[in-house]
């Protein structure tokens, strides 16, 4: 039986999933420049995805948040392609199959509110996630779409929705 709960943000998580995602990048080893670290929308998230086509869910567990990850327009990229973002799960959610159940959340999403394709950026050294990706149909690309501002995100991956 899972004992870990998707759901959507509320305001009162802010904190802890801001939390949460930078625990996450500094245990990794991820620059703090050029990265989610740095993104102003850390601090409120709920109010950052709290707009039209995008979304963003938690995954909490014993009463505590997990991990998480969301949905948004892929800033001046083509229509129809949005962008998996902050997908970050603390250590004790991780080769449990909250990752692929938190895909499968965002994925659905993105398709129920009409986006054709799904793009996300990671880094070469964050190995799980890229087998995750893989599994879930993401396909390498040669280069960035869009401009996340994520300069030091070097793996560039997308999928068509269906």
């Amino acid at each position: 039986m899972c004992s870990f709960k998707i759901r959507e943000i509320q305001p009162k998580d802010n904190q802890s999933v801001a939390k949460v995602i930078r625990e996450v990048l500094v245990e990794m080893g991820v620059p703090k420049v050029g990265t989610a670290y740095e993104d102003k929308s850390l601090d409120d998230m709920f109010a950052t995805y709290n707009n039209d086509k995008m979304k963003y869910f938690i995954v909490s567990e014993d009463g505590n948040i997990i991990g998480g990850a969301g949905i948004a327009p892929l800033t001046n990229g083509p229509e129809g392609i949005c962008e998996l973002q902050k997908m970050y799960f603390l250590p004790v959610a991780r080769g449990r199959g909250i990752g692929a159940a938190m895909m499968n959340t965002c994925l659905h999403y993105a398709n129920s509110v009409g986006y054709d394709k799904c793009y996300l950026e990671t880094l070469p050294y964050m190995e799980d996630a890229r087998r995750l990706y893989t599994r879930s149909g993401f396909k390498s690309l040669d280069k960035p779409m869009g401009d996340t501002g994520h300069y030091n995100c070097t793996m560039w991956m997308i999928k068509d929705l269906e």
